[in-house]
């Protein structure tokens, strides 16, 4: 019993020992099969690192050569256009966007060449145009000396001896022989006083171009003074407010006041005492002057049209002068950098309003209401 039991134990521990036997050796071959696995694994990453370094460097190679050098030629292409250099034509080159792009550019550069041809021959012709506009102005500076001192000569002399032989052989002449020396005289007088205002207006912005500050209310004072005989003839009665200083021409800021009030008493009302009233108003770039009448008034129909050299609205025989003031007042005005219109707001007379552009150094409003009003001489 003892023996059979011994006999199965041994019988056991054989198989047990063969057991083991087997089981270290398919842990032996386990381990060369998971080593190898390891060694193809790593094989295996090291060429796949391989591959995408290689790849890397052929991808950073193609794009340089295929997209960087056509957008580096493109952006040199660009900075010579941009530099001035419009004759230097863009060729497409590179990938089919980059190709795209540069004809796009190309087309935009010969839009900006052809504009700037056209711009140089609009400025070559504006340059001729100029050039002869000069020479308009010189020969219309020779014909305004030649029309002062050529023509007003012979004019006094035609007016003078016209006079002279209507007062020497004044009981030997008819009515009708003293009638057409009247007319004579009248005629060489119109034509004498039309010289003079053509010389006034060329003269502006050319003689009279003197630019300093100039005192409102003393040049206005002055204008009054020079009118004080029609203003007293015609009784009228000027009120202005505070006036400003300003910068411009003191001699052609005088004639803008002169023809404003000439005209004003001029075209009074016979129904009515003459009230004139010059009004100002400030604001941040200058100041707006109105020059207000009780007087006939102006059909607004004709706003433009008084501004006209030589436009009357009144038959020559009605009302004296040549139809220049307005045209030169506005040529004043705009000369100084403002602009002159007809009012229409107002029912009664007329009303002018005209602009000026305000000094570098402006009066406070302080010291601007401190002036008296200017009243009539």
């Amino acid at each position: 019993m003892v023996e059979r039991g011994r006999l199965a134990f041994d019988a056991a521990r054989a198989a047990l020992t063969a057991l083991e036997g087997r089981l270290d050796r398919v842990q032996a071959a386990g381990r060369r099969n998971l080593d190898d696995a390891r060694a193809v694994r790593d094989v295996l990453f090291v060429a796949i690192l391989g591959a995408l370094l290689l790849s890397s460097v052929v991808i950073s190679v193609l794009v340089r050569a295929a997209v960087l050098r056509p957008l580096g030629r493109l952006g040199a292409s660009v900075r010579h256009v941009a530099n001035g250099e419009f004759d230097h034509r863009l060729r497409p080159e590179g990938p089919a966007d980059i190709a795209r792009l540069t004809a796009d550019v190309e087309t935009m550069r010969r839009r900006v060449v052809d504009a700037l041809m056209t711009s140089r021959r609009d400025r070559d012709a504006l340059e001729q145009q100029a050039a002869e506009l000069r020479r308009s102005n010189e020969d219309l500076e020779q014909f305004a000396y030649v029309a002062s001192h050529d023509l007003q000569g012979p004019l006094r002399k035609v007016a003078s001896f016209c006079q002279m032989l209507q007062r020497r052989y004044d009981d030997q002449l008819d009515d009708r022989a003293r009638q057409y020396i009247s007319y004579a005289v009248d005629g060489a007088t119109r034509m004498q006083d039309l010289i003079n205002e053509l010389l006034a207006f060329s003269r502006i912005g050319r003689v009279y171009s003197d630019d300093r500050e100039v005192d409102l209310a003393e040049v206005f004072a002055r204008a009054e003074s020079d009118l004080s005989g029609p203003i007293a003839e015609a009784d009228a009665e000027v009120v202005a407010d505070p006036l400003p200083v300003v910068h411009g021409d003191p001699t052609l800021l005088t004639m803008l006041w002169q023809n404003l009030l000439g005209n004003a008493v001029k075209f009074r009302s016979p129904d009515r005492t003459p009230r004139i009233r010059v009004t100002v108003a400030e604001d941040a770039t200058g100041w707006t002057f109105g020059v207000a009448d009780n007087g006939i008034g102006i059909d607004p129909r004709y706003a433009d049209k008084i501004f006209l050299i030589f436009q009357r609205l009144h038959p020559r025989g009605s009302y004296d002068g040549t139809g220049i003031g307005l045209a030169i007042c506005k040529k004043i005005v705009e000369y100084h950098g403002g602009t002159l219109v007809l009012d229409d707001s107002d029912t009664e007379g007329a009303r002018f309003t005209f602009t000026l552009p305000k000094p570098a150094a402006a009066v406070v409003p302080e010291q601007a209401g401190e002036r008296a009003p200017a009243v009539p001489a």
